[in-house]
């Protein structure tokens, strides 16, 4: 098949803007629509001049067409990369509207083997740019195609893992995810710049999230419209649920309970304990003759409820030092000996 210069066929330079792209566009098509030309070259150099601007007044076509590279001229010899050839659609299926002046109608072969994958289903004339241009006083009119519906699902579910100080602080929490997605300028086929020719994109994506004042185990929040999205401009939504993972708390609603370590002669005799809080840290008093496992109940010092703030429970756990000396194990030999 033989390549074609979009850039050329609009009389634009490869670096032209956006803007500069539509306004030549829309120029040309005044000037070689049917109803104002009605040579037969007008009827296939309006074509073309359509099908360049599919490619090029669209961000995603024109990144694929460009990666082909800039030493192409138009008419040469042309063989579609691998992951390209083969493709093989009817762009006028499902409904859709395409221009047809008496030819074949439709892209070119040229435009199929690079966009196939991204046009089944679609217009012959997507951009629909030319609707509502004025030719010698008469209005034409092309009716615009009704956006797609599909049933593609394109929602996103994640977990979400929460600490403790997260449901204290009550601060909007930075999430970091991969959106995993068909690569749309392979689609999986042979080589690829863009996903190695794995023919999936991996798109890192943030989001704030502002937890609820109920928090839960399995709670489930959702994000409107920061799901995936298609290529009709649909979007999806994320759904986070929440699972509270915490390394110094057991959490249970508002109440904590976090393990305090103490001594044998500390658990005898009783002691003293500075300890760190989500509310700060305080001292605490234990009393002699504790027992690993057990609480003492600190009111207050909780997770935030409804009635102000739950319990925290300091639980006991008497831990035995490595490094005791072998007069300190003397020691515990006469404690054992009068016990």
């Amino acid at each position: 098949m033989k390549y074609k210069d979009y850039y050329e066929t609009l009389n634009v330079k490869r670096d032209a803007s956006d803007a500069e792209i539509k306004s030549a566009y829309r120029k040309l098509a005044r000037k070689y629509h049917p109803d104002v030309n009605k040579t037969k070259e007008a009827e296939e150099k309006f074509k073309d001049i359509n099908e360049a601007y599919e490619v090029l007044g669209d961000k995603q076509k024109r990144q694929r067409y460009d990666s082909l590279g800039s030493n192409w001229h138009g008419g040469a010899d042309y063989t579609p990369p691998p992951g390209f050839e083969n493709f093989n659609f009817n762009f006028n299926q499902g409904g859709a509207q395409s221009f047809d002046f008496g030819g074949s109608g439709g892209f070119s072969d040229f435009f199929s083997s690079l966009f196939g994958d991204m046009m089944s289903g679609q217009s012959s004339s997507s951009h629909g740019a030319f609707s509502g241009f004025d030719f010698g006083g008469q209005t034409h009119q092309k009716t615009r195609r009704k956006p797609e519906q599909t049933d593609e699902n394109l929602d996103i579910t994640k977990t979400l893992n929460i600490t403790a100080k997260e449901i204290f602080d009550k601060k909007p929490i930075s999430v970091t995810f991969s959106d995993m997605e068909k690569c749309g300028y392979c689609n999986g086929g042979g080589y690829c710049s863009h996903c190695g020719g794995t023919g999936i994109l991996s798109t890192p994506k943030t989001v704030k999230v502002k937890l609820p004042k109920d928090v839960a185990e399995g709670m489930k929040i959702r994000l409107k419209g920061e799901g995936k999205a298609n290529k009709y401009g649909q979007k999806g939504d994320l759904y986070l649920i929440l699972h509270i993972k915490d390394a110094e708390y057991e959490i249970n609603g508002a109440d904590l309970t976090k393990e305090i370590e103490i001594t044998p002669p500390e658990a005898v005799l009783g002691t003293n304990k500075d300890i760190k809080t989500l509310h700060g840290n305080i001292n605490i008093k234990i009393p002699a003759g504790v027992s690993t496992g057990q609480a003492l109940r600190l009111k207050g010092l909780g997770l935030p409820s409804k009635e102000g703030f739950g319990i925290l429970n300091a639980k006991i756990k008497i831990v035995i030092p490595k490094n005791y000396s072998a007069e300190v194990k003397e020691l515990y030999k006469k404690i054992q000996e009068l016990s």
